[in-house]
């Protein structure tokens, strides 16, 4: 599919993103193991969190999706290790690396085979990083190229507590091995580089899981009874809202209302920046959601200037990174990321498809193994540019277009149905721009 977007005169209105994705994906799998029933309110409608949905259904969950308004699941748990069923289809992960990655997790401890799959792009993303910390617990997995790629196949085995030294910041494998460690003989320790997103600590703690975190380090203890069941609201994805606070900081005249948005403090990295850059932007918070901090964002017309973005804050900002770099192209000056080697093996390569989207918009930009360097303020210009159905590079593109003179085409711009089905309709809404 291709979009066109053009530059209003004026953007202003509110908007109430879609329920947290992260949440979203964490809510049905920890309630699938616990004791009781949920009701998960505000479910992300995107197709990444109805894989999980899916998926779980074909494990024997009992559970419902009513797409509402708004969206919400109601569900049973199992309530125990070996009350999932063994699935009789093989289980399609669709494009959502984080249902693959703790459904292999969850899946290790279990006393049944399973086979875990997706479509072109997911199994072409690397899930070593799982299977190698899995497999010296004592899990059994398989995959393609060296067992470095989906399909997997997973045989229940009896896992033991490891400690293991994270390679990467990885809040998917982090979560993945915290709950193989539910169910392992030993408690299981963990450190990360830096840390990363702990919606997974939060939730399961609520849910009576036994984790303690200090900073970057983890500890999980076997189960001494099941989960209990956790229904919550979930508050407004972030990574969704990201794209509105940076098109209101860059258009000229903009005002932008973001409701009840999760500021979990391991994800609002891009709030931080934007206000480091000298973005307007007002938070008001709000009673938590699900154990979340929440809050109310407002945006204005800003006058941004150049950053450096590297260090502990990349894991708490990985996915906006796109979209930064559309505010780093009209902020003065020079925006410098570095250590976010992670976007290359992403849905696409967000490093080298952004350099090439921006270069295309007539922005000075070099491209790093691990980032950019973007010279910025002067303004794009519309052009012709490819998010090769990626999610995140279509909506960041898109930001891109409501900044630029002319028209700016984006192709593959179906790939927001993953994460925000909505958002061309809410970009319509704000700004009426002619498609």
């Amino acid at each position: 599919m291709v979009i066109v977007v053009e530059a209003p005169d004026r953007m202003l209105g509110e908007v109430l993103p879609p329920g947290d994705k992260s949440l979203g994906h964490r809510a049905l799998i920890f309630n699938a193991v616990a004791s009781g029933k949920a009701r998960v309110e505000n479910f992300p409608p995107g197709a990444d969190p109805l894989s999980t949905f899916t998926c779980l259904r074909n494990l024997g969950v009992n559970m419902a999706y009513d797409p509402g308004p708004p969206p919400q699941v109601e569900m049973k748990g199992a309530g125990a290790l070996g009350t999932l069923q063994e699935p009789t289809t093989v289980l399609d992960c669709g494009n959502s690396a984080t249902t693959l990655r703790l459904l292999t997790g969850l899946l290790a401890p279990q006393p049944f085979l399973s086979v875990l799959t997706g479509d072109d792009s997911l199994r072409s993303r690397p899930v070593d990083r799982v299977i190698q910390p899995l497999r010296l617990m004592g899990a059994q997995i398989w995959g393609r190229r060296g067992d470095r790629l989906a399909p997997l196949v997973v045989k229940g085995s009896r896992l033991k507590g490891i400690d293991y030294k994270m390679p990467m910041a990885s809040a998917q494998v982090k979560s993945a091995l915290l709950l193989a460690g539910l169910w392992a003989e030993g408690d299981t320790h963990l450190e990360e580089p830096a840390p990363s997103r702990d919606h997974t600590e939060r939730m399961l703690r609520a849910m009576g899981a036994s984790i303690e975190s200090d900073g970057a380090r983890i500890k999980v203890s076997p189960l001494s009874s099941p989960l209990n069941s956790l229904s919550l609201p979930l508050p407004g994805d972030i990574s969704a809202a990201a794209f509105f606070l940076v098109a209101g900081a860059v258009h000229p005249d903009a005002q932008i209302r973001l409701r009840a948005v999760g500021v979990n403090p391991t994800r609002a990295g891009v709030v931080e920046v934007l206000q480091q850059m000298g973005a307007n932007i007002t938070v008001t918070e709000c009673a938590p959601l699900g154990g979340e901090p929440v809050a109310d964002l407002e945006v204005t017309s800003s006058r941004l200037r150049g950053v450096e973005i590297q260090g502990g804050i990349i894991p708490r900002l990985i996915d906006e990174v796109p979209v930064l770099a559309v505010a780093a192209a009209c902020a003065g000056g020079t925006t410098i990321i570095r250590g976010a080697a992670e976007l290359r093996v992403k849905e696409a390569d967000r490093i080298g498809a952004t350099v090439a989207g921006l270069r295309k918009m007539g922005i000075d930009v070099d491209e790093l193994p691990d980032g950019m360097i973007i010279r910025g303020g002067k303004r794009l210009r519309g052009a012709s540019v490819n998010s090769h159905g990626d999610h995140r590079l279509a909506m960041a593109f898109a930001v891109a277009g409501l900044a630029a003179q002319g028209e700016t085409t984006i192709d593959g711009a179906e790939g927001v149905d993953v994460s925000y089905p909505a958002f061309w309709q809410e970009l319509e809404r704000l700004s009426r721009p002619r498609y």
